[in-house]
């Protein structure tokens, strides 16, 4: 009797259990993925938000008590806050082309939008996040402030001793940037997935 449930059993159990296991596997490898990828655009989002609310707070706070008013010496003159409008892009380059640093900007938050669906690293979460932040920031400038819509001048105020003006959405895009180009030496991509060259 054992023999024959042996034999009998023999073709189909090993396969019932070897795709049981199969299943098993996948569905075990499956359901971490997803979770761990909406906590990495969790992420994204979350430090996006951060620096763009810091951005947005700290140039309401330039606009409403540095404007017009004499710069205020942070660490001496080596640092100083002194309120700017800034068409251009950056550190006050180009400010020939407004609009079209904001369609530049536009299309960034888009391409950042579209690549947080394939994220799956910590790390480029943060650093497209940073990015994000500040191309917000930067762009409801450019929507919202005079002269005019898509023409506005971004509100700049950190003013280092020999250097262009600048505001924390752009030390924010800076940051991202660099942590991006560090990430992509090391060979790491959104996804997660690490090679060598």
């Amino acid at each position: 009797m054992a023999e024959a449930e042996r034999i009998i059993g023999t073709p189909d159990t090993p396969d019932a259990a070897g795709d049981g296991q199969e299943r098993s596997d996948a569905e075990q490898a499956r359901p971490p993925e997803r979770p761990r990828g909406r906590r990495r655009i969790a992420v994204l989002f979350a430090v996006a938000v951060f620096a763009y609310l810091l951005d947005l707070g700290s140039k309401m706070l330039v606009v409403a008590k540095l404007e017009h008013h004499e710069p205020v010496e942070v660490v001496g003159d080596w640092l100083r806050f002194a309120a700017i409008r800034n068409a251009g892009a950056a550190f006050g380059f180009g400010e020939a082309f407004t609009v079209i640093f904001t369609v530049i900007a536009a299309a960034v938050i888009v391409v950042i939008a579209r690549l947080a669906r394939k994220l799956y690293s910590l790390p480029w979460a943060i650093a497209l996040g940073l990015l994000l932040g500040g191309a917000l920031g930067n762009l409801t400038d450019r929507i919202f402030r005079s002269p005019g819509v898509f023409e506005g001048a971004v509100v700049d105020f950190i003013a280092p001793k020999h250097f262009a003006v600048f505001n924390l959405a752009d030390s924010a895009i800076v940051c991202g940037g660099i942590l991006i180009v560090l990430l992509s030496f090391r060979g790491l991509d959104p996804d997660g997935t690490v090679h060598r060259d």
